[in-house]
Order: C-alpha cells, then sequence, then structure tokens
C-alpha cells in the first residue's frame, strides 16, 4: 500500500489528523474521519481502515462489527500534510445509518438492483421472480443466463435497437442475479472494470 511516513504529517493539538474515505471505484467521498499514528499505523499494517473515535477515546475498527469494512488501496497527503485521503474498496455502506455514504449521493439503478436483489435472496417473498431463481439454484441460473446470452446475440444480428437494448437489459438482470447467488455484488464487476481502466494503455 502507498502511505505517507506518519513522521511527516502534521496532527492537530490533540494528536489527530483527518481522513477522507474515498471509493476507488465511483470516486464518492464516504465518509470523514479522524487518525491518530496508531489508526494510521494499523490501517497500513492491516490495509483496511482503522481511525480514532473522539467519543469512545480509542482506536476503532471500522466494520469490525458491522463487517462493512473499508479496504484501503492507498493513502495520499494534502499539500499542507494536515488531512489524509484514502482510496478504499467498501463491503458494505460506509455510513452507520446503512447508507453507501455519510453524504447524500444519488443512488443508481445497479445499486437499487443490487440491494433488491440481497433482499430476495434473504425473504424469498411469495410471487417474486428473483426469489423463484434463487429457489432454483445455481443451476437454474445459468440456464437462464445462458438462454438471454443467446437471445442478445440473436437480438443483435437481426432485431431492432430497441429489441437488443430489452435483451441486454435481461442479460444484465440474470448475470446480477448469478453474482448475488455467489455472494459477489455488482459492485465487484466495477471494480474490475475501473482496475482494468486504470492500468489500460492510452488510445
Amino acid at each position: 500500500m502507498n502511505a505517507p511516513d506518519s513522521a511527516g504529517l502534521t496532527f492537530d493539538d490533540r494528536g489527530l489528523i483527518v481522513a477522507i474515505a474515498q471509493d476507488l471505484t465511483t470516486g464518492a467521498v464516504l465518509m470523514v474521519a479522524y487518525m491518530d499514528r496508531e489508526a494510521l499505523a494499523r490501517t497500513v499494517e492491516t490495509g483496511e481502515a482503522h481511525f480514532w473515535s473522539r467519543t469512545r477515546q480509542a482506536v476503532w475498527h471500522k466494520g469490525a462489527t458491522s463487517g462493512n469494512v473499508l479496504h484501503v488501496e492507498e493513502i495520499q497527503t494534502d499539500c499542507d500534510a494536515d488531512a489524509l485521503l484514502l482510496s478504499v474498496h467498501p463491503s458494505g455502506p460506509a455510513c452507520h445509518t446503512g447508507q453507501r455514504a455519510c453524504f447524500a449521493a444519488p443512488v443508481t439503478i445497479l445499486d437499487q438492483l443490487d440491494a433488491t436483489l440481497r433482499e430476495r435472496q434473504t425473504q424469498r417473498p411469495p410471487g417474486s421472480y428473483s426469489a423463484t431463481l434463487f429457489d432454483g439454484g445455481r443451476a437454474a441460473i445459468l440456464r437462464k443466463v445462458g438462454e438471454e446470452a443467446v437471445e442478445v446475440l440473436l437480438a443483435g444480428a437481426q432485431e431492432s435497437d430497441e429489441a437488443l437494448t430489452n435483451e441486454v437489459a435481461d442479460l444484465w438482470f440474470h448475470t446480477a442475479v448469478l453474482l448475488r447467488e455467489r455472494g459477489l455484488s455488482l459492485a465487484s464487476v466495477l471494480d474490475v472494470m475501473a482496475q482494468r481502466r486504470r492500468g489500460a494503455a492510452p488510445h
């Protein structure tokens, strides 16, 4: 992990420094907290964000109880060395309210789909198509993904633009169900795409 040496940082008179967590994939600011030297050291050592709780007056491991840890890829400092920017991959909501971030941000259709599928997988409400897919198991979901992929090929070859976009939407939906059945989220795919983009040569 790329991280600044704490010796070169400017901590305030309480021994704290502002730490901003930013989603590495989307660029969204997730939360603002504080670190002391110990929290910074633990973050670098473990690769998971640790902060200083001004309420508890102690270092706390973000997500240790909820499981919503922040996996830290890089830590940068600002020009005055008195604030830190953590580039993270969140494993769940970053805010204690259950929201993705502590700042108001537009919820995308993919966020909504992911949340709905998570709920359907857990609760299996009667009459839900998604729940029926989960009930059928992985083999049934894989068959549906295969069927939808074929329909995309056929629509792309000989049908209208509207038909093609509808079939692609169906394929995306069923692949999202497959990801959820495997314990993955759509965000994990976006992470891969972002990593590829960062590593791609300029065109």
